[in-house]
């Protein structure tokens, strides 16, 4: 069972992000994923961590929901094996 972090930019008005990967993370992958959890931070943050593992940031990646929620359908399977 995985842990799923999404750390979010309050101030930058990325709650609504946050809120959208983790309703679409669970709705996909909820037999296994043990928690998918919110986490504050600044600085213009939108971090997305399978287990601690960085699946998806904002600065490297274009935001995409269905793009991180493969990301971390990638992330569990590889753990699962």
């Amino acid at each position: 069972m995985a842990i799923i972090e999404i750390e979010y930019c309050h101030s930058c008005g990325f709650l609504e992000r946050a809120l959208s990967v983790q309703e679409a993370t669970l709705r996909a992958l909820a037999p296994t994923v043990e928690a998918a959890t919110l986490a504050v931070g600044d600085h213009g943050v939108f971090v997305v961590r399978v287990d601690g593992e960085i699946v998806f940031d904002v600065t490297t990646d274009t935001f995409d929901v269905d793009a991180i929620v493969r990301a971390v359908r990638r992330a569990c399977d590889e753990r699962s094996r």
